[in-house]
């Protein structure tokens, strides 16, 4: 072992100990894997900063706009919704028609955006059937996983292993090459959850009817929001005149949102946003802004939701007119501006442990929460002095764009639906534009007459100038800290290859099991591989141990190809944790599930795709 190597080994372990516990964004993380590579002299300044021209990174990046762009025109949610019209009401057939729908839909496009659009219609249609939700969530999940695996655009591990046997001057694996093993893996992972995982499911009576969402006025009923809506007119002695929303602390001090404000002497609405200034300059379209510091004034009515008595015991404290909501009031909850969605916590937001006081949430996400709904809690939650946990939903309600933000921070919120689709853009138009690129795109890559590069760069080019997504959207679309991840970890792995680590590792493995065959080689291969991407992202995982099977069988004097495509399919394999892939923890509250549903049905099925893998893949990939 040379002084490069332990430098090496160092820097690989501290990322991934940073990456298990998370004290710094996964992000930080591999930009700080760049530097440290930079300044040990592991790498020169190039190499280390190769991984941002990678075409691995370039295609993933293109092909989030283009997911992106099937979202925001609502042609996912259109193919989804078309599919699920057959699937009837028997557990059997529902389950079975949800895991190939949202396999075919992962298999070109993010399997995390896949699930989001189809949960609220898969638990609507388990509320008809009158089945468990937590019954059809886990089966969701596990299809998109699998799906993931039947494309080489399916899932980032596909794209990373066929990307490193063209730069090794290899043959990479074409567009429908992962098909044959996926859709194998598809069937028999189907198959084990309809006969198999029936009996071991769990059967969770839904916590809440609030579950069964698919709309925005959907959301408005099942929550009963218009029943507690009131109009609050400020009187001329009133004490509230003179002071911000903030020193008024009518949420703190009554438990009262203030939805909307009217100034008759102006004629407008105060909301909780404010509209874009166009291009011009004019802002003759610009409404005042209902901030923290906003000033209440004479006259003003408020629209306001809050239980009888906190707005009976706020009107006589601040001296204000309660009148009865009109029928246009509910405008201030819904419209083509402002809307409302639920959010889920994954396990590792920023949010865990605090209160809505205490995060400051109004004032940070200019969003109000109208409710919390937490799994196994039937009670109605304090709105004021609940300290949030993983799995919570919070009802939020404010301008669709701020409820779209929340989309750009993956580690504190999934939302869920499509609130994109509710804006108004002009792309909800554009849907089957949308859907002849993606053709297209898939055409160009199937045969082979553009890299799958340009091909996908092409695509998110011509999604930009349609208008299936604008440039800010393409942007927004991508998520930058999988981008500057994979960028990071690039470069991590060259650095062992070159310190010599990779051709050290490979030796050990060839050594332990060598002598066994391949066959016990490739095992050890997805063993390693499904384990890791239990607890780090698949990404990571595919970009550390793609290139120790590489080695492995060069030494071996074998093709790699089935141990390349073990190990994409490996990394993919996340079932095991709730917390192993985003599609996990997204069903995890809706479904009410806890650690163990996981394990239980997860640890089974993986050993079973391990086993379907090791024996077919040398049939379809032979090693010599």
């Amino acid at each position: 072992m040379t002084l490069d190597m332990w430098i090496a080994i160092f820097i690989l372990f501290a990322a991934i100990l940073l990456f298990l516990t998370e004290w710094m964004r996964v992000d930080v993380v591999a930009l700080g894997v760049i530097i440290a590579l930079i300044l040990t002299n592991l790498l020169t300044p190039q190499e280390a900063l190769s991984g941002f021209s990678n075409p691995a990174v370039l295609t993933i990046a293109a092909l989030f706009v283009v997911g992106g762009a099937i979202m925001q025109t609502g042609l996912a949610g259109a193919i989804g919704r078309r599919i699920l019209d057959i699937a009837g009401s028997s557990w059997v057939r529902l389950t079975a028609v949800i895991m190939v729908t949202v396999a075919l839909l992962s298999a070109v496009m993010s399997d995390t955006g896949t699930v989001a659009v189809l949960l609220p219609g898969i638990i609507s249609l388990a509320i008809g059937a009158k089945i468990s939700p937590s019954r059809l969530l886990i089966p969701l999940a596990y299809g998109a996983l699998l799906g993931g695996a039947t494309t080489l655009i399916g899932t980032p591990p596909n794209i990373i292993v066929s990307d490193l046997l063209n730069e090794q001057g290899l043959t990479p694996f074409g567009f429908f090459d992962y098909t044959p093993i996926g859709l194998v893996l598809l069937l028999a992972g189907t198959s084990f959850v309809l006969l198999v995982g029936r009996r071991i499911l769990p059967d969770y009576k839904a916590t809440t009817e609030v579950q069964r969402v698919e709309t925005p006025e959907e959301l408005v009923n099942l929550y009963q929001l218009s029943d507690n809506l009131y109009r609050l007119r400020v009187r001329r002695g009133s004490n509230l005149i003179g002071l911000t929303l903030a020193e008024a602390s009518l949420r703190r001090d009554f438990d009262l949102n203030i939805l909307d404000i009217s100034r008759a002497d102006q004629n407008r609405h105060t909301t909780l946003y404010e509209d874009a200034v166009s291009a011009t300059g004019s802002q003759e379209s610009k409404s005042s802004e209902l901030t923290p510091e906003t000033v209440f004034q004479f006259n003003d009515t408020l629209i306001a939701k809050g239980e009888v008595t906190d707005i009976t015991q706020a009107a006589a404290r601040w001296n204000l007119g309660v009148q009865p909501a009109r029928a246009d009031d509910e405008d201030a909850l819904i419209s083509n501006e402002v809307g409302i969605a639920e959010i889920v916590l994954p396990p590792r937001s920023s949010l865990l442990g605090k209160n809505l006081v205490e995060l400051g949430f109004g004032s940070r996400y200019y969003l109000t929460v109208l409710d919390i709904q937490r799994p196994g809690s039937e009670g109605k939650l304090n709105l004021k002095d609940t300290s949030l946990r993983f799995g919570d939903t919070l009802l939020v309600q404010g301008p669709w764009k701020n409820i779209l933000d929340l989309r750009k921070k993956r580690r504190d919120f999934i939302v869920m639906g499509q609130p994109e689709t509710m804006v108004g853009s002009p792309a909800r138009a554009k849907a089957p534009l949308a859907l002849l690129i993606l053709l297209g795109m898939l055409f160009l890559m199937i045969t082979n007459l553009v890299p799958i590069v340009a091909a996908s760069l092409i695509a998110a080019l011509a999604m930009i100038l349609t208008g299936c997504v604008s440039i800010d959207e393409a942007y927004e679309a991508v998520d930058w800290k999988s981008i500057v991840l994979v960028a990071g970890m690039i470069p991590m792995s060259i650095a062992l290859e070159k310190v010599g680590l990779v051709n050290l590792i490979s030796e050990w493995l060839i050594n332990s099991l060598g002598n066994y065959g391949p066959l016990i080689v490739l095992a050890g291969l997805f063993g390693i591989t499904s384990l890791f991407t239990q607890v780090l992202s698949n990404t990571a995982t595919t970009v550390l141990i793609a290139p120790i099977g590489l080695s492995a069988a060069q030494k071996l004097g074998i093709q790699p190809y089935a141990f390349m495509m073990g190990i994409a399919i490996a990394a993919s394999m996340a079932f095991a944790t709730p917390v192993a892939s985003p599609v996990n923890t997204l069903v995890m509250g809706s479904g009410s599930y806890r650690f163990v549903d996981y394990l239980k049905i997860g640890v089974p099925l993986i050993l079973i795709v391990m086993v379907i893998s090791i024996l077919l893949l040398p049939t379809l990939w032979p090693f010599y």
